[in-house]
């Protein structure tokens, strides 16, 4: 086998991984799918992702569910670098207006990625926020939104900021979203990154 597409089998195996080793609780493991100087954000946290395993096993211990689920991805390679991104769902459940319900966002992961000594690892990983929507968990139930509230937030994670906002969390509001400003600074950090630069802001 050549050697990008082994580079390809493990870029889609590290995707793959981050997903379940974190949906399984399996912090041990889940650590080893980012370099020392991995980078995550999200709409409630940004920041290292040794700072988001740890918050995220203090979300688990007070209850707070949020599962993924991952679709195709596309793998642009570049020797020693990668812009990965996968098709996704972010599935959190939780009480909205105390009734209980699932709030499910589509979008992409927006992974850089880099080999380094021999192992790939995650560089930064950057969701964009597409579309999402909130159910009740009991179809009967009945739930009324304060739409001044949800006005507040950007379109493609209206619902998933609502819910966590109502749960303690402060939601970045200008997070990429399917079009506009954010997502084109993102694509061109990645052109800009496979090219070679440094990874900025």
């Amino acid at each position: 086998m050549d050697p990008q597409t082994l580079d390809r089998l493990a870029i889609r195996d590290l995707i793959e991984t981050w997903a379940v080793w974190r949906d399984a609780g399996d912090w041990e493991r889940f650590a080893t799918v980012w370099h020392d100087d991995g980078v995550m954000m999200a709409t409630w946290f940004q920041g290292p992702a040794k700072e988001f395993i740890r918050v995220t096993q203090e979300g688990w211990a007070k209850g707070v569910s949020i599962l993924h689920f991952l679709g195709g991805t596309s793998i642009d390679l570049a020797g020693d670098r990668a812009i990965v991104q996968t098709k996704m769902t972010i599935s959190q459940r939780g009480k909205v207006q105390d009734v209980p319900c699932d709030v499910v966002c589509t979008g992409r992961f927006y992974d850089f990625v880099e080999k380094r000594g021999g192992r790939w690892g995650v560089v930064l990983r950057q969701p964009i926020y597409e579309k999402d929507r909130v159910d009740p968990i009991d179809p009967a139930a009945r739930l009324e939104l304060d739409q001044g509230a949800l006005a507040r937030f950007p379109e493609g994670y209206q619902h998933l900021a609502y819910i966590q906002t109502q749960i303690g969390y402060t939601v970045k509001l200008d997070m990429p979203q399917l079009t506009g400003p954010e997502v084109d600074h993102l694509y061109a950090r990645g052109k800009a990154w496979l090219a070679g630069g440094s990874l900025k802001a």
